[in-house]
């Protein structure tokens, strides 16, 4: 992978609730290769998007 590319990420995002009251699930689709992510909350897609996001910059502190 190039080093542009290895400094962004594309997903479109569906996010929806089954019921009013219900939790909000999600979906995450890489729409180069079609992959897909199914997260139960709302928490699950912001722990997917920080891990994909944490350590990857040039000043960056490794996890701990």
């Amino acid at each position: 992978m190039s080093k542009s590319l290895q400094h962004y990420h594309a997903y479109l995002l569906r996010i929806w609730r089954e019921e009013e009251g219900m939790p909000w699930r999600a979906t995450l689709q890489n729409p180069h290769t079609g992959e897909q992510e199914g997260f139960a909350s709302v928490e699950q897609l912001i722990t997917f998007i920080r891990e994909k996001t944490e350590g990857s910059g040039p000043t960056s502190s490794p996890k701990q």
